[in-house]
């Protein structure tokens, strides 16, 4: 990765590009048209979204390269969005934005987050210290589970 990433608090206006973001980031895992229409309205973030407090972008110059959302204030939470622009995976924008998740939690006071995971991403969230709970539904595809994922945050 060149230059220094930031992470830092989207304006309101940038919540089409993150959305866009967010398609072009599932879609790095195969799946078809058919699919990623049934996840769009999950996959759609508002310019309440980014003005929550909750969610983060992660910049490279001016550039959009990821993004990372934190929902709960105490004692669990749940990390709800982690999205890497596609030219980004496995050069460290995951590996930072979970970072800046992870510390948000902790300051929060949270003791624990939990996450539904891609199967394809869950490999890294094992790699980041998390580990599988169990299994939850699809919020988007009726029948289909997705791997339930804690990090502890008080060890």
């Amino acid at each position: 990765m060149t230059g220094e990433l930031r992470v830092v608090a989207p304006r309101a206006e940038a919540a089409a590009d993150i959305s866009a973001l967010a398609l072009r980031s599932k879609a790095h895992w195969g799946y078809d048209e058919v699919f990623l229409e049934a996840c769009r309205d999950e996959l759609t973030f508002t310019a309440a979204d980014c003005t929550s407090g909750d969610l983060f972008v992660g910049m490279l110059d001016s550039s959009l390269v990821g993004f990372v959302a934190v929902r709960g204030d105490g004692p669990g939470g749940e990390l709800s969005a982690l999205f890497v622009d596609p030219p980004w995976i496995g050069r460290g924008v995951g590996s930072r934005l979970l970072e800046h998740a992870l510390g948000l939690a902790h300051g929060r006071g949270l003791v624990r987050l939990v996450l539904d995971a891609d199967p394809g991403a869950e490999a890294f969230y094992l790699h980041h210290g998390a580990r599988r709970i169990g299994e939850s539904p699809s919020g988007s595809i009726p029948g289909r589970l997705l791997p339930r994922l804690e990090f502890r945050l008080d060890r």
